[in-house]
């Protein structure tokens, strides 16, 4: 840039709130012409940028409120270094939380060392910790599922589980809460059927590693610890997961749906679920399975079409069935061919309120890419 100045400011305008401000000035390089020719979009790009932050800032802000009257707690994260654990842990410590990271390599400040495989935690370490929060686990669309992946997936899941929630039960000062991941692979393939947390465990390998995984907090629960296992859906953010893999198909006008894209995705924004973990940590009602998922959940079809239209991008290029079993085999057809209507009704009877309670509103978010209203309000 020629010239760029940025003021930001908080202006008090109470006791308790306080305006926050960004005045900028700003020129391209290359004078005129360059303005003439970039000046408009590079406006465009500024406001969805500053209105994404001053959005974030201030529902941060709002659910750090909400919670302000309980105090500042002592938590413990395990797979911290993950799409959801990254955030989170930004998250909590900006809202004065003192967090701890469990990691696999030699512990430094803020971590503690653990091996799951070789079942080494040492208890005096996390003792005196309000919360656990176990998020740690092999990732399952990282390659295609040989049965090495397969093993390693299960194992990376019920001996991490295991361990901490032993850990943690034999503790003289045990946490209020441990609030361990799981998966809406728990349903399995059930089309369009509507399911909340009262509702049994479906078929497949999906099915068969969650419920092992959420057998594992049962010691946890018996020695008096509120349990929560979070059954999580398909996690919306540029940064990793699902959408990443989609946003440059869709970015270059060939995205569409994927097989018949009747297939059903019960989707939730990233934001909504660090949200909604903050809401397990301090509502003592909530335990037990609770589905980690937006209240509208779409089709395929529908996913594509919301997606393009956010972009502005056709989206009528669909990946057939048979290209996915190639490509991926029983991965793809467990993740990308099938699906099931997850509802998320522990949590919005427990009082939680979504940042993003439908598609759009979620990708969009996300991507920071409001529509003109909701950046001139964010603004």
């Amino acid at each position: 840039f020629a010239h760029w100045s940025h003021l930001h400011s908080f202006d008090p305008v109470s006791d308790t709130a306080s305006d926050l401000r960004d005045e900028l000035e700003f020129a391209p390089p290359g004078g005129a012409p360059a303005d003439l020719l970039a000046g408009g979009f590079l406006r465009g790009m500024v406001e969805r940028m500053f209105a994404y932050r001053h959005t974030r800032t201030r529902v941060d802000l709002e659910r750090h409120q909400r919670y302000a009257t309980s105090g500042p707690k002592r938590i413990l994260v395990s797979g911290a270094s993950g799409l959801i654990g990254r955030a989170l842990v930004a998250f909590l410590q900006g809202g004065g939380h003192e967090v701890y990271r469990l990691v696999r390599r030699a512990a430094g400040p803020g971590e503690i060392f653990w091996n799951p495989a070789a079942g080494e935690l040492d208890p005096s370490a996390v003792e005196g910790f309000d919360a656990v929060i176990h998020l740690a686990g092999e990732g399952i669309a990282e390659g295609r599922w040989t049965p090495e992946r397969k093993a390693r997936i299960l194992s990376s899941r019920v001996e991490g589980t295991r361990l901490l929630a032993q850990t943690v039960a034999q503790l003289t000062r045990k946490p209020e809460v441990f609030i361990s991941a799981s998966a809406i692979g728990f349903y399995g393939n059930r089309g369009d059927e509507a399911l909340d947390e009262t509702f049994e465990s479906g078929t497949g390998f999906l099915a068969d590693v969650c419920r092992a995984w959420e057998a594992e907090t049962a010691v946890a629960e018996a020695a008096g610890i509120r349990v929560v296992k979070l059954r999580t859906g398909i996690v919306l953010s540029p940064r990793g997961g699902a959408l990443a893999q989609m946003l440059p198909a869709f970015q270059a006008a060939a995205g569409g749906p994927v097989g018949s894209g009747r297939q059903v995705m019960s989707w939730i924004a990233l934001d909504d679920v660090v949200g909604a973990i903050q809401h397990a940590l301090f509502t003592s009602s909530l335990r037990g399975p609770v589905n980690l998922t937006g209240p509208a959940p779409v089709t395929s079809a529908e996913f594509a079409r919301v997606l393009g239209r956010v972009l502005h991008r056709p989206a009528f290029m669909p990946l057939p069935s048979l290209a996915v079993n190639v490509m991926f085999g029983e991965l793809g057809q467990a993740l990308l061919l099938e699906g099931a209507r997850v509802l998320p009704r522990a949590l919005q009877a427990s009082g939680f309120e979504f940042l993003c309670p439908d598609l759009e509103s979620a990708l969009r978010h996300e991507l920071a890419l409001y529509a003109g209203a909701e950046a001139a309000q964010a603004a």
